[in-house]
């Protein structure tokens, strides 16, 4: 499996520290508030990582923290009047609400950095104890030119980033460049006893004292939003190395950030969505197929129109598995026998049976390739397509069904890894075309038609690939081109 590591930036061949065992901490929420749609795809990008990994066979440890201590949880509490600690479990309760409403479980270690002092603590001291931390009055700070390697994650150097405007003007410190480990308290703040005296952890010193915790001084994987590489990784890289030695983490995964007019999505801009309100307008698997239908490393642009696209996209999927569900149900009871290996159905060719019947394979070999989920979906709208073709040529005689059968089979067997195609199919169809209005033709005769579209433009037969496009457009149907296909949705 290559993956992209943005330490080396290029894809490297992954293997696990240790043998047949992977462990991943990918950064979670600050919980001052709902969370939206961006921290959602933070957190399928990883469990589909996850889920992959296991699927090869290897264990997996997943830890995803909570930072449940920050300036914004305490200015949250101080506007609502509500304790801060009452304001964190809300919000935590709240992300895991909404991450099971995806389908997406808890990872198996969620640690808080309120129980986590101790562990921080002791990675200060370790840090003051080699020079590379000291006190500024009441706050503790880290000694960036201290260590020789700050930089290499982000790609800048000190100097470039004392001339830019990131650096954070404090009296306190010895070099503009040193930043927070342990920050003193203010008066009505909430405080843990130090050798600093009363305060709290930095937001960086939290993340490498509990990946430490968990998994050894050597992380397999490290992730999150490109967002984080700068400061936070970059810091979280420099305090662990300068405290153990040794590297930190041997892969840096960054997703790209979700957008809105090509703007980032935050809180701080004030152009989010909660997962919450995107989930009251669209079912969690259409949200999923939405999130992972682009390259995790890929910005993605979020709208209604995209999301409405997903639903009419993963209505594509299901269309041929609830037919194919409803002929196998109308057999009886007894699932149909394997097709014999010389059979091929009419409407395919020998290298079309080859194509579908190397499905697994393709997909496999697309999350092999730096997890693309976008191109292992494009392999199964190429199965569909298929499938779809095989059923409107029935044929008489059981191994026509039992042909069906397995790659539907398999399609549901690979969906599991994304979290995709787990419904019943034919609910899920009555569904999403319910949602998506009465249309004037089936998914299976709009279907029909692309597919006759997609031959004329091959044939360039261009006056009757615009008709049939004018045919569709008629009855309500509109059609986009993408380099997986002909999408389609509903005016």
């Amino acid at each position: 499996m290559q993956l992209y590591n943005t330490l080396s930036r290029r894809k490297e061949s992954f293997q696990p520290l240790h043998p047949g065992k992977v462990g991943l901490y990918a950064c979670g929420v600050t919980v001052y508030d709902d969370c939206h749609l961006g921290h959602a795809r933070s957190t399928v990008v990883f469990e589909v990582l996850v889920r992959y990994l296991r699927h090869l066979g290897l264990e997996v440890t997943w830890v995803r923290n909570f930072t449940d201590i920050d300036d914004k949880i305490i200015r949250r509490a101080q506007e609502t009047g509500v304790p801060w600690l009452e304001v964190a479990e809300r919000y935590i309760a709240s992300f895991q609400e909404d991450m099971a409403a995806l389908g997406i479980p808890p990872a198996q270690i969620e640690p808080r950095a309120t129980e986590h002092l101790p562990e921080i603590i002791h990675l200060i001291r370790v840090l003051e104890d080699k020079g590379f931390a000291y006190q500024g009055q009441e706050d503790v700070y880290f000694r960036v030119r201290r260590f020789p390697g700050y930089g290499k994650l982000s790609g800048q150097s000190p100097e470039d980033l004392e001339s830019g405007a990131r650096v954070e003007v404090d009296p306190n410190k010895e070099d503009p460049l040193d930043f927070v480990l342990w920050k003193g308290s203010k008066p009505g703040e909430p405080a843990w006893d130090s050798p600093w005296g009363p305060g709290r952890p930095g937001w960086h010193i939290e993340c490498s004292a509990m990946s430490m915790r968990y998994m050894g001084e050597t992380l397999d994987l490290h992730g999150g939003g490109q967002d984080l590489v700068f400061p936070h990784h970059e810091n979280e890289l420099a305090q662990s190395e300068a405290a153990t030695g040794k590297p930190f983490s041997r892969f840096w995964l960054h997703h790209g950030l979700l957008t809105i007019n090509q703007e980032k999505m935050s809180k701080s801009l004030g152009n989010f969505f909660t997962v919450k309100e995107v989930l009251a307008k669209f079912s969690p698997e259409v949200v999923r197929f939405f999130l992972i239908n682009a390259h995790y490393r890929s910005p993605l642009d979020f709208s209604d129109q995209a999301l409405a696209e997903a639903e009419t996209a993963l209505l594509r999927l299901y269309s041929p598995l609830a037919r194919i569900a409803g002929l196998i149900k109308g057999r009886g009871p007894q699932p149909p026998e394997p097709a014999p290996a010389d059979y091929t159905p009419g409407a395919l060719s020998s290298e079309e049976k080859e194509l579908l019947l190397s499905l697994k394979a393709r997909f496999q070999a697309a999350l092999d390739d730096d997890l693309n989920t976008a191109q292992a979906l494009g392999f199964m709208f190429e199965a569909v397509r298929l499938l779809n073709r095989v059923l409107e040529q029935p044929e008489d005689g059981p191994e026509y069904l039992s042909f069906l059968a397995a790659p539907a089979a398999e399609l549901v067997g690979l969906g599991e890894i994304l979290t995709l195609l787990q419904e019943d199919p034919e609910a899920m169809v009555t569904s999403l075309r319910q949602k998506a209005g009465d249309l004037k033709l089936s998914p299976a005769e709009i279907e029909q038609l692309i597919a006759a579209r997609t031959q004329a433009r091959k044939d360039k037969d261009f006056v009757q690939a615009d008709a049939i496009r004018k045919e569709l457009t008629d009855k309500g149907i509109l059609l986009e081109d993408t380099p997986q296909g002909t999408i389609w949705r509903v005016k």
